[in-house]
């Protein structure tokens, strides 16, 4: 909140150092999950701090795999993912604008997810609600702006998706730290496009803040487009942000499905060409599609009225597709070669450092989008392995369990028992028991109290509080399982069947 939003709307927050002259004596701690070395020292002078310890833990999260795609059609990919990979399962959506929350919430819910909006403009009671739901219920998927997580102390939440590209790497990594507190394999989704790159220099430009404020926002959003763009490891770059190495991780999209890169300086020569043309012309601006119109001879009512079928570079550009000129003009603007015009319209300017590609000196390497992202199936032994670094049991508690079909009834049974008994005692259902504790419960499945004692995640007051419930289950799925087996065998004949049941 200091170094942010106090440089903006928040200028309070900037006078919090009377604090130390006020009250000498009273200790103070400042607290962040996300704190650069840069931050560190904002913090320190903004703060009067001088004389504080500073406490930096690692920013790895192993078991979380960051993925981002191209955007399409945001909504319809959001909708894939989830059902496709998390169904059933408690996650967030972030979003910048309050009516889209709502939107995409309606859409997620159209399509037989259960989604709810959150946002600052919301009844107090209505938030609370929506908070409540989510704590207690399992399956339960927010739609929200920032405004939604401060606070949040549910360990099992599967993923954390944004729709529109967040601020900056620190809020992006605030908000994807939401998923998987619990240890367990979780995703960090993102659709990105030159939209959102677009979106965020206006926000830049309309910032009531100074010229350090917004120059202070520049380069958050350059450092958040480089961890787009990067062909390298997704963990490397976040890491490497806030200051801390890293070898490949493996489980990352860019890990397990790297992308090609392409020799895009003719490309890139193409489009600055066209851009310095059409920037001679003082009294008109034109946006990133009407130059790709420009490029792919694409005579539109604007190209006619501006005659610009008549620039050296009309059509020229035919050999990529929309989208693919897009992409190049996406990456161009992430590494500086090409600029936007202050005013936060979208107008596509040459840079000091467009020179340098357009006369041939600086050649220029360009990431393929991928039609298909990766997985998280790839990752699951590196995400299992990270758990099991991290001290935890993955025979009984922790790691990504496969459950056979026998085992995910039984599991479904006791989620099912869970959910009614946090319901009952107005509580979050991972207070009753966790996901992973429910999954060994199904893998060994305890004939007596001393075997359920022996899985991690029930102690000794669980087991006397829940423990005669769970075996029920378990004895109850048990015996549903044989009556089947033997209904199965009596469609045989006789003697084999009485063998095979022994």
């Amino acid at each position: 909140c200091v170094s942010q939003w106090g440089h903006d709307f928040r200028p309070d927050y900037l006078g919090l150092d009377a604090l130390a002259a006020i009250w000498p004596k009273v200790p103070r701690i400042a607290l962040t999950a996300t704190a650069t070395e840069a931050t560190h020292r904002e913090l320190t002078e903004r703060l009067a701090l001088g004389q504080a310890s500073h406490f930096v833990a690692s920013f790895d999260r192993p078991n979380i795999q960051y993925r981002i795609s191209p955007k399409a059609s945001a909504r319809e990919q959001l909708v894939r993912f989830i059902q496709q990979e998390h169904s059933g399962q408690s996650g967030i959506v972030y979003a910048l604008a309050r009516n889209t929350t709502e939107d995409v919430a309606a859409h997620l819910r159209q399509n037989g997810i259960d989604a709810v909006a959150y946002h600052a403009g919301m009844e107090a009671q209505a938030r609370r609600a929506v908070q409540r739901r989510f704590q207690a219920e399992d399956g339960v998927v927010v739609v929200a702006t920032i405004a939604f997580g401060m606070g949040i102390d549910k360990p099992d939440v599967r993923f954390v998706a944004h729709i529109d590209l967040p601020k900056s790497v620190e809020g992006y990594y605030q908000e994807t730290g939401r998923a998987g507190r619990d240890g367990q394999p979780a995703t960090a989704w993102m659709a990105y496009g030159l939209g959102d790159v677009l979106q965020q220099a206006r926000f830049i430009a309309e910032s009531p803040g100074d010229l350090a404020y917004r120059r202070a926002a520049q380069a958050h959003l350059d450092a958040m487009l480089a961890l787009c763009e990067t062909a390298e490891c997704r963990r490397v770059n976040l890491l490497a942000y806030f200051g801390e190495t890293a070898e490949p991780c493996g489980n990352c999209d860019t890990c397990l499905n790297p992308p090609e890169t392409w020799d895009g300086t003719v490309a890139a020569q193409k489009l600055l060409s066209t851009v310095v043309r059409l920037d001679r012309e003082r009294s008109q601006r034109y946006g990133a599609g009407h130059i790709i119109d420009i490029l792919r001879g694409q005579l539109t009512d604007r190209v006619r009225q501006h005659h610009h079928e008549a620039l050296s570079t009309w059509g020229i550009g035919q050999d990529l597709s929309p989208s693919e000129w897009r992409a190049v003009t996406r990456q161009l603007l992430a590494r500086g070669d090409l600029g936007l015009e202050r005013g936060g319209m979208g107008v596509l300017v040459a840079t000091p450092q467009s020179w340098a590609v357009l006369r041939g000196e600086q050649p220029v390497q360009f990431r393929r989008d991928l039609a298909q992202p990766a997985t998280r199936r790839g990752g699951r032994k590196k995400a299992a392995l990270a758990a099991v670094a991290s001290g935890a049991d993955a025979g009984t508690s922790s790691g990504e369990v496969t459950l056979t079909s026998d085992q995910l009834v039984l599991f479904e049974a006791l989620r099912a028992w869970r959910a009614e008994t946090a319901r009952a005692r107005a509580v979050p259902a991972y207070v009753v028991f966790h996901d992973s504790t429910l999954k060994a419960i199904a893998v060994h499945q305890p004939t007596n109290t001393a075997e359920l004692s022996q899985i991690s995640g029930v102690g000794g007051a669980k087991l006397a509080t829940y423990g005669d419930a769970v075996l029920g289950i378990v004895q109850t799925q048990r015996s549903q399982r044989l009556a089947e087996l033997v209904t199965e065998l009596a469609d045989r004949e006789a003697e084999p069947a009485v063998g095979s049941l022994e």
